[in-house]
C-alpha cells in the first residue's frame, strides 16, 4: 500500500473545506499513529561481514593444484585466524544435540554440510556454500597479449 505524508493529507483535507476542529484532531491522530510505539525495540543494525575461503587440503598439496573449499563469512572487525575455531565450536554445539548424537559430524565438510545454520550462527559464522566449490589458482598478472 502506498504511503503518504501527512502534510498531504492535511493539505486535502483543507482543500475539501473539512471543519478545522475535526482537521485538528484527525492530523492530531494521524501523528499519534505514525509515530513509532516507545515498547516496540528497534533491531540492531546487520553486523558486516567479510568473506573468508578455506581450502580444502588434506595432502599437503599447496600450492600446486587446484582445490576445492568453502565460502564463508564472519564480522568484519574479526581475524580470519579465528574461523576454523568457530567451525570446531559450532561442529561441538551441533553433535552435542540430540540429532548430533545420532549423527555426529566427524569433518570439517560434513560440518557445513550437516550442521544447521544456527550453530554456525551462535559463533559469528555464516556459510555461503554447503558443498564444496573449485578453487582456482592465479600469478595475479594479466598476460601482455
Amino acid at each position: 500500500m502506498p504511503k503518504i505524508d501527512v502534510s498531504k493529507v492535511a493539505e486535502i483535507l483543507k482543500k475539501n473545506q473539512i471543519d478545522p476542529a475535526v482537521l485538528r484532531r484527525v492530523i492530531e491522530e494521524m501523528n499519534l499513529a505514525v509515530q513509532p510505539d516507545a515498547g516496540e525495540e528497534e533491531k540492531p543494525p546487520p553486523v558486516k561481514k567479510q568473506h573468508i575461503i578455506v581450502i580444502s587440503d588434506p595432502e599437503g598439496k599447496l600450492p600446486k593444484g587446484d582445490f576445492t573449499g568453502w565460502v564463508l563469512q564472519i564480522p568484519e572487525n574479526e581475524s580470519p585466524a579465528t574461523t576454523p575455531d568457530r567451525v570446531f565450536r559450532a561442529a561441538y554445539e551441533f553433535n552435542a544435540s540430540k540429532k548430533g548424537r545420532l549423527l555426529p559430524v566427524k569433518t570439517v565438510g560434513e560440518a557445513f554440510e550437516a550442521v544447521p545454520a544456527k550453530h554456525f550462527r551462535d559463533a559469528d559464522l555464516w556459510v555461503k556454500t554447503k558443498e564444496p566449490v573449485i578453487v582456482l589458482r592465479t600469478n595475479n598478472e594479466i598476460p601482455k597479449e
